[in-house]
Parts: structure tokens; C-alpha cells; sequence
């Protein structure tokens, strides 16, 4: 497609004066070479830049503070100072300590934020609302934390998931009647203890990359999120037709991990697709949510309508995902708002999860006599 562009400017220009061609054929392709892919880069850099950051008065306060180190009266000591002679990349015995250095922005990022707090500011007083920055929304920092209601939000999420999964373990093995070898009767823990183990390293890793977006911490939450997904998929489909043969369950979940681990792959090691991504986790989402909604109206579960009121407060609650809006008071965006929604559904997922054990414990015990 470059390619294509490029012999459109070059034909068009070629045909527009054929008498101000100069006699050096080469000098007038170099000449119209360097105009196309200015023109080119200027278009593909207006379509990828958020409205905020393609502000002019933004790149130039970013570009400023990079060279002076300071926004508005407030300087940053890791930046580069051109007064001292002292770049923040110079030798390893000029640079500040590893175990300091960790825990703060570098230059780039305090200009960023500060500039696009200011030019916020700016806005604010004349009447104008908020916009996106590098594709994302205006937060307020605290302590350093880049949106601390995602992060305290994805906390509680992962208290609770960890609250139900050891109120599940203890009930297994300390409350219901066990077999011999003193395995649970319930057909479906092991697969319990997975999806606990998976929804608290997601959680973990949510609580992470919103406290810092880097590439590393974007990459181990987003292949953390696809991977719960996923395995939230198989889980729906072999709880609800109730497949208790290993090899059955085996046959089932394997295209679903083959297409799992080829997705995750693909996002690392090929290209971050957002939309693609974005795609492929509404897909595994809605899926489960309908194979439960539709396995809640068939079944006689005693216990179904906590899966009913999950199911609705789920899809529900992934709106939010869809319909977005600035952040309030620089904190509550939409997907702050979702990752609250979570927390009282998690609760309520966890107690749906205990119950179906006791349930099934009970069934089992009265087949067994």
C-alpha cells in the first residue's frame, strides 16, 4: 500500500508541469521522493494521533520540557540537563541506582503527564472537556500510580477471587465427605482450583500494568486476560453438559488451548493487534455467558439463580467495555466502573462455585448408598 501511495504523488506531480521539469531527471525523482514521504508520514501520523497529543501546544510543551527538564516551574531530576553536562544516559556510575530508579517515571512519561495536565487545565477554563492522550484518557497520578481506581479496583477483584478459591479449597477438604485417598467427590474441583489460580493472576497482573503502562506489564496483562477467557470457555462447556470422562474433557478442551496459546503468541511475538484482541475476547465472553444463561433455564439447580444474576450482571457490566467515556474527577473511567462491577459478581460467582459443590457432593453420596 506505501508503495501504491507513493507512485500516486509521484505520477500526479510528474503530470501536473511537464514544463517545469528540470533537465536532471534523477534530481526531480529525488525531489518528489523526499515531498511524498513527507506528505505520507504527516497523514499516517495524523490518523494514529489521539486528539490530545496532536494538539500542537502539547508537543511543544513535551518538547520543551524534554530539553529543559522542567513544565510549568516544576523539574523532573531525571531528565536531561543541558546546564550541567550530565545526561541521564551516561555512564552506569552517573545514573541513579537501580533499586530507586525503578520505582519512577522516566523523563518522557513526567513530560507527558505533566504537559497534558496543564494543557487540561487550559481547556478546563475556557469550557472544553477532556481528551485522549496517546490513546488514553487524562488520569490523576497517585503516588505514582497512573490510574489508581483500576488498580484498587483489580486489587479487591483479586482478594476476592482469592478469599473464594480458599473458601472452596477448605470446603473440599475440610467441610464435605471425602473418598478414599481422601479425594473430593465433587467431579469439577480440580478444574475450580485452575480457574482460581488463573482469575488471581489476572487480577495480579491487571493491578500491575495499571499502575505502570510499559510494553512488559500491557503484554503480561492482556496474555493473562486472554488465557482466563479461554479457559473460562472450556470450564462453561464442560461443567454445563457435565463431561466427567477425562478423555471426553481432553478432546474438548484441546482445539480451545491450541487456539488459546496460538492467540497469545500471536499478540507477543507478531503484532499487537488491539482490535483483533478486543475481537477474540468479546467472542470467548459472550460465548460463556450465553452456554451458562442457557444451562441456568434448562437445569433444576437448586442454586441457579446466583448463575442467572452473574450472567446478567456479566454482560451487563462488559458494556462499560464498549460504551466509554473521559474519567470522573481524573479517576472512575468506564473500565474503572467495570473492574467495580466485578467485585460483588466475583463474590457471588465463588458462592455459586461452593454450592454446586455441595450439590453435586450430595448427589453423588446419595447414589453412592
Amino acid at each position: 500500500m506505501t508503495g501504491s501511495l507513493y507512485s500516486y504523488f509521484y505520477n500526479l506531480t510528474l503530470q501536473s508541469s511537464p514544463a517545469a521539469q528540470p533537465s536532471n531527471p534523477k534530481m526531480m525523482v529525488d525531489r518528489y521522493s523526499i515531498a511524498s514521504f513527507l506528505i505520507f508520514s504527516f497523514l499516517i501520523g495524523a490518523l494514529d494521533a489521539s486528539a490530545g497529543d496532536a494538539d500542537p501546544l502539547y508537543r511543544a510543551c513535551v518538547a520543551d520540557c524534554e530539553k529543559t527538564g522542567c513544565v510549568g516551574g516544576r523539574c523532573f531530576p531525571h531528565c536531561k540537563f543541558p546546564s550541567d553536562g550530565v545526561a541521564n544516559d551516561g555512564p552506569w556510575y552517573m545514573q541513579e541506582p537501580l533499586y530507586l530508579k525503578w520505582k519512577q517515571w522516566d523523563c518522557e512519561s513526567d513530560c507527558r503527564y505533566n504537559c497534558m495536565v496543564e494543557r487540561e487545565k487550559e481547556m478546563e477554563a475556557v469550557g472544553n472537556g477532556p481528551v485522549k492522550y496517546h490513546g488514553k484518557w487524562p488520569f490523576k497520578r497517585v503516588f505514582g500510580i497512573q490510574e489508581p481506581a483500576s488498580v484498587a479496583f483489580s486489587a479487591l477483584n483479586l482478594a476476592m477471587h482469592f478469599h473464594g478459591w480458599l473458601s472452596f479449597f477448605i470446603l473440599l477438604n475440610y467441610n464435605l465427605p471425602l473418598r478414599q485417598g481422601k479425594k473430593a467427590y465433587y467431579e469439577f474441583a480440580s478444574l475450580w482450583h485452575i480457574y482460581g489460580l488463573l482469575a488471581m493472576n489476572s487480577w495480579l497482573w491487571s493491578a500491575v500494568f495499571h499502575s505502570r503502562d510499559v510494553d512488559l506489564t500491557e503484554k503480561l496483562d492482556y496474555s493473562s486476560a486472554v488465557a482466563l477467557l479461554g479457559y473460562s470457555l472450556i470450564l462453561a462447556i464442560l461443567r454445563c453438559f457435565n463431561v466427567r470422562v477425562e478423555a471426553a474433557r481432553v478432546m474438548v478442551a484441546a482445539p480451545f488451548l491450541a487456539f488459546v496459546t496460538t492467540h497469545i503468541l500471536y499478540l507477543n511475538f507478531y503484532t499487537f493487534d488491539y482490535g483483533w484482541n478486543m475481537k477474540v475476547c468479546v467472542l470467548m465472553g459472550v460465548a460463556q455467558l450465553l452456554i451458562w444463561a442457557i444451562w441456568a433455564g434448562v437445569t433444576r439447580h437448586p442454586y441457579r439463580w446466583k448463575c442467572w444474576v452473574v450472567v446478567i450482571g456479566g454482560g451487563l457490566a462488559m458494556l462499560l467495555e464498549i460504551y466509554d467515556f473521559p474519567p470522573y474527577q481524573g479517576f472512575f473511567d468506564a473500565h474503572a466502573i467495570w473492574h467495580a462491577t466485578t467485585i460483588p459478581l466475583t463474590y457471588l460467582w465463588w458462592s455459586f462455585i461452593r454450592d454446586d459443590a455441595k450439590f453435586r457432593t450430595s448427589i453423588l453420596l446419595r447414589k453412592a448408598d
